[in-house]
């Protein structure tokens, strides 16, 4: 691993901030809530007791406060797998980098990084409104797949059995396979959350099996997906980050997991469009775990 990094790998702005965020070293929290939509921090900050920072670029919104003596930082990273390369790997920076020197700072510190999200559930355990914890999630992205020691830190077997499962078309990405951190899964998702396995696609639409005026090129893919299991564990829903989240963060050393509110069953073909007026209490009751 590299231990200096020149301005072209790291890009620090003329304020001392990284970046795509656009945040400094010391505006940053050990306890981290990501959320995608960037009107949703203002939502997760209006719980804290006070705030430090308030910085937007892009779709990057970070707000940094205390919450009953907890500093976090809430930040939104937009959709997809490819914004979370961009922010898990800037948070990495801001707390393992030093800015001046632009080395690795020779003590390596952990993050406890957490991901509120929706989701589309695939059982029927998982109706709308309930909330799912991503124990393992299958990355259908193929980030991870362009990093190092990817081999260390995925399910290998659990791979082989899912791709062997669906007959994976070798046109598409290699899935990978990632554990949330069991730690925070047990903290945060207690005995109120349902625990399962998590797609996380690269795209809302045909990945995910829906089709508008393109037609799929497996239009099975959702029901081998809907009865898989493994290690008594049900693939129970989709959504478009989890995998990047978890993977990123074992690689860097730090702890992750995505909880998700159900906003749409795809086996029962409902959803539920008004679902901001109700994600309030998964955000109180990971503000109260985390």
């Amino acid at each position: 691993m590299r231990t200096y990094f020149e301005p072209s790998e790291l890009i620090i702005n003329p304020d001392g901030s990284v970046f795509h965020l656009h945040v400094r070293p010391e505006q940053l929290a050990r306890k981290v809530i990501l959320v995608g939509d960037p009107g949703r921090v203002a939502t997760v900050a209006q719980h804290f007791d006070s705030q430090e920072c308030d910085i937007m670029n892009r779709e990057f919104h970070t707000i940094t406060g205390t919450y009953k003596g907890k500093r976090i930082t809430a930040l939104s990273t937009g959709i997809g797998c490819d914004n979370i390369d961009i922010v898990v790997n800037e948070l990495d920076a801001l707390t393992n980098i030093d800015f001046e020197t632009r080395k690795v700072k020779p003590e390596l510190s952990s993050l406890e990084i957490v991901r509120i999200g929706t989701c589309g559930g695939l059982q029927p355990e998982t109706p709308i409104g309930s909330y799912i914890a991503s124990v393992k999630s299958i990355g259908f992205d193929g980030l991870l797949n362009f990093y190092k020691g990817r081999n260390d830190v995925c399910d290998l077997q659990m791979e082989d059995n899912f791709t062997t499962y669906m007959n994976w078309n070798p046109q598409l990405c290699a899935p990978y396979v990632i554990d949330a951190d069991s730690g925070l899964i047990d903290r945060i998702a207690k005995d109120d959350m349902v625990r399962g396995i998590t797609i996380a696609c690269g795209g809302f639409y045909g990945p995910q099996g829906r089709e508008l005026r393109i037609p799929l090129a497996d239009p099975e893919q959702n029901v081998k997906v809907e009865k898989y299991q493994y290690n008594n564990l049900k693939i129970t829903n989709f959504e478009m980050e989890s995998s990047a989240v978890a993977g990123l963060s074992r690689l860097l050393g730090h702890k992750a997991m995505t909880c998700c509110m159900v906003i749409a069953n795809r086996l029962a073909g409902t959803a539920n469009a008004s679902y901001k007026n109700s994600i309030g209490d998964l955000i109180k009751m990971v503000l109260d775990r985390i």
